[in-house]
């Protein structure tokens, strides 16, 4: 038999005194995909940057395991050896590439260092072989994007740039991270395809970390399953899809968002009306910053809530999305009507514009970005009653905190713990509960559950649809998880470049849609099922 070209036998982490990973023992031949799966604090990407030994050293360390590339031994290899593998024989496309890449250099600064450092070629020479990774990996006009910034790239294209630096030396291995986790379900499909597609051209073995059991599904020729920083199952695509045996892998194939939206009566009230709602941003040239035109965020659209619906607003990045609901909070600058229980916000004064306040709150994407990590959960919940309610005595504080936790589905007596010593799925619940404290009768959720494990995910939207029932809320929620929307909404509208190409129930989205470009989601969406 031919020596695999990775092997992983026994490998240990610990982080201090705290083991994070046991006993994990896996193959890779070339031109294979095996994907590693698995909730978050798994032991998925610890793993992987083990591989490339690029954990935090001291801080983590292995007692134990081994790690072999083409039978050469990576734990404790000199540094030399090390730099010769990384970006070279190995490549790493990392989850989130915002922060992966560095803001101050160029595109072509960002791959053209992988080049210099690994194979020595002048600047022309460089140029060249950055134009074609650039179109390798389906980035139009590349000449124009050599001297762009991070910034100035949007998601998928940021995710483009930083596959091109991984396969810039045509690695034998490459190890891709959560690829495609926040992107549109559009973008998404496209970098999917470009892994496949640049697997089979270049002959190279891809390990395949994902917590989306759809991707792993498509793309997978092997999954091992990690649980608590173990493999708890290793099988095929096929037999473990079909047969799984460990009873952790058989309750993530089961963790699908489940159940369709409940009809709400005819006769529920409004909770918030827009008409005409507009945000443009003005394109100001020159020494005098003459606007010369605008960017037409969101572009003359209605919309209705009523009390108990969700109204799913779906469509890729740069939609216009968040800005709508942004605009119809009254976060931003924006043109057009918009009535909260009748009240028209246009015409309130910014005293009573802050007392609405209570009654329209959001949750962002991220939560640990959001939550103050400064704070005690405690009293990041408590800072909007301070506002809202100040003459509530501490008793009565505190009980509002407790039960906000209680209904969230957390423990009181956390309160005093602080947003960093929670998961993502809980720093999500810690948020709703922020929001929830205040009793509100409409809740904006921009990608509330994008970056969390499907099991998780399928507990947010659990636990958002018990807490509609009880309390009647109206929400918004804007999402590009198609499977999510179709759970959770009522409604649906789909956006694109700021205006609204078709709207309708779910089931008449979902079944009948009218316009090309939803047709194009959902079929993208479904690409990854």
């Amino acid at each position: 038999m031919s020596t695999p070209l990775l092997e992983v036998r026994d490998l240990a982490v610990d982080f201090g005194d705290a083991p994070t990973v046991r006993d994990v023992s896996f193959t890779l031949d070339r031109g294979e995909t095996l994907a590693l799966v698995g909730e978050s604090g798994s032991g998925k990407s610890v793993t992987a940057l083990s591989i490339l030994q690029l954990l935090p050293y001291p801080t983590a360390r292995h007692p134990g395991g081994s790690i072999l590339f083409e039978g050469q031994e990576l734990i404790g290899a000199p540094e030399q050896r090390l730099t010769e593998v990384r970006g070279d024989r190995i490549g790493m496309i990392f989850q989130e590439p915002m922060t992966s890449l560095n803001p101050l250099h160029t595109v072509e600064r960002q791959i053209g260092e992988t080049l210099l450092i690994h194979r020595g070629m002048d600047t022309h020479a460089a140029r060249a072989r950055i134009l074609e990774l650039l179109d390798l990996v389906g980035i139009r006009n590349p000449e124009q994007r050599l001297r762009s910034y991070p910034h100035q790239l949007s998601g998928g294209q940021r995710q483009r740039v930083m596959i091109a630096m991984a396969l810039a030396n045509e690695p034998d291995l490459l190890i891709a991270d959560e690829p495609t986790t926040a992107l549109d379900v559009t973008i998404q499909q496209q970098i999917l395809e470009l892994l496949s597609d640049l697997r089979e051209r270049l002959g190279m073995a891809l390990l395949l970390i994902s917590h989306d059991l759809g991707i792993v599904r498509r793309m997978a020729d092997r999954v091992a399953v990690m649980q608590g920083g173990r493999i708890v199952e290793q099988a095929s695509n096929t037999d473990l899809f079909t047969q799984p045996q460990h009873l952790y892998t058989r309750e993530l194939l089961d963790a699908e968002p489940r159940g369709r939206q409940e009809p709400i009566p005819e006769t529920a009230p409004e909770v918030l009306t827009g008409r005409n709602i507009r945000v443009w941003f003005p394109i100001q040239r020159g020494l005098l910053r003459r606007t010369v035109g605008h960017i037409k965020a969101v572009d003359g659209i209605d919309i209705d809530v009523r009390a108990g619906e969700t109204i799913g607003v779906v469509g890729e990045s740069g939609s216009g999305k968040t800005t709508l609901g942004l605009a119809l909070l009254r976060l931003i600058d924006s043109q057009g009507a918009i009535h909260l229980d009748g009240e028209n916000l246009r015409q309130v004064h910014k005293t009573a514009l802050r007392r609405l306040r209570k009654s329209m709150q959001i949750v962002f994407q991220d939560p640990f970005a959001s939550l103050n990590p400064r704070f005690s959960i405690g009293q990041v919940i408590a800072e909007g009653l301070r506002v809202h309610a100040p003459n509530l005595t501490a008793a009565e504080l505190d009980a509002r905190i407790g039960n906000a936790l209680t209904e969230v589905g957390l423990d009181p007596d956390s309160r005093n713990r602080y947003p960093h010593e929670f998961s993502g799925g809980q720093r999500q619940r810690i948020a709703i509960a922020r929001a929830l404290v205040l009793e509100p009768r409409l809740l904006i959720l921009d990608e509330p559950t994008s970056a969390l494990d499907r099991s998780v995910q399928s507990q947010i939207v659990d636990l958002l649809r018990a807490l509609q029932r009880r309390h009647r809320l109206a929400y918004l929620f804007i999402s590009h998880d198609l499977k999510i929307v179709r759970a959770l909404a009522n409604r649906i509208i789909v956006m694109r470049d700021g205006q609204v190409v078709e709207q309708g129930s779910v089931e008449d989205i979902f079944t009948r849609p009218t316009q090309e470009y939803t047709q194009r989601l959902i079929n993208a969406a479904w690409f990854s099922a």
